[in-house]
């Protein structure tokens, strides 16, 4: 929980929700399982519920299979052959069900990298939509949410990161972290529950337009 879980800068504005990579191939069986992310979904499910219209799903997309990949990704594939598409099966990259149903009016984002903002015009779509700023849940806390949230600092956006939505594979590691975005970023990134957020974003009926 971040230093006294209150929203500095007030309510979200014209906010929208970023969640990180919650694919079937993190949630089970593989190399790349995220044990507690079953314990955090139903946070990322109450607030997609709240704001479906206005949720991007991020996805990872693997290399289709070993040795593909440029520079040290082709590496990074020799390392995990096993999580190539050619090895898992396409089905894998798909998202958790819990948060699939919500796809429309939600939409996917797909990568493959771990930043959303590389290699794309992410950020234009969102400036063209006025959005100022992202509400951000998912994993892995110290990789893609990382890149996420540093991808949106850089940009200029207001980043609200929720602490309990929030997953990865490491317990050390994700807990550093934390410790990070709470101390270093403290002047751009805020932390605060799924509870504090919902009290000042409820649910609406506008549309976030790309």
């Amino acid at each position: 929980m971040s230093k006294g879980d209150e929203l500095r800068y007030g309510a979200p504005g014209n906010a929208v929700h970023i969640c990180v990579d919650m694919q079937r191939m993190f949630a089970i069986g593989t190399d790349w399982t995220m044990p507690w992310l079953s314990r955090v979904l139903p946070n990322v499910v109450a607030i997609t519920s709240a704001h479906p219209e206005r949720t991007i799903f991020t996805r990872f997309i693997p290399a289709q299979s070993p040795g593909q990949g440029v520079g040290m990704w082709r590496r990074y594939y020799e390392r995990w052959d096993s999580m190539t598409i050619d090895r898992l099966g396409p089905e894998m990259i798909g998202l958790v069900p819990d948060l699939a149903r919500f796809v429309p009016p939600a939409r996917t984002l797909d990568k493959h990298v771990y930043s959303p903002w590389t290699g794309s015009d992410f950020q234009v779509q969102l400036r063209d939509a006025d959005v100022d700023t992202i509400v951000v849940t998912g994993g892995e806390t110290e990789v893609c949410v990382l890149a996420t949230v540093l991808g949106a600092v850089d940009w200029g956006f207001r980043v609200i990161l929720i602490t309990d939505a929030l997953c990865s594979s490491a317990d050390e590691t994700h807990d550093s972290m934390m410790n990070i975005y709470m101390n270093r970023f403290g002047q751009q990134v805020e932390c605060v529950t799924t509870e504090t957020l919902l009290a000042s974003w409820p649910g609406d009926d506008a549309r976030f337009v790309s």
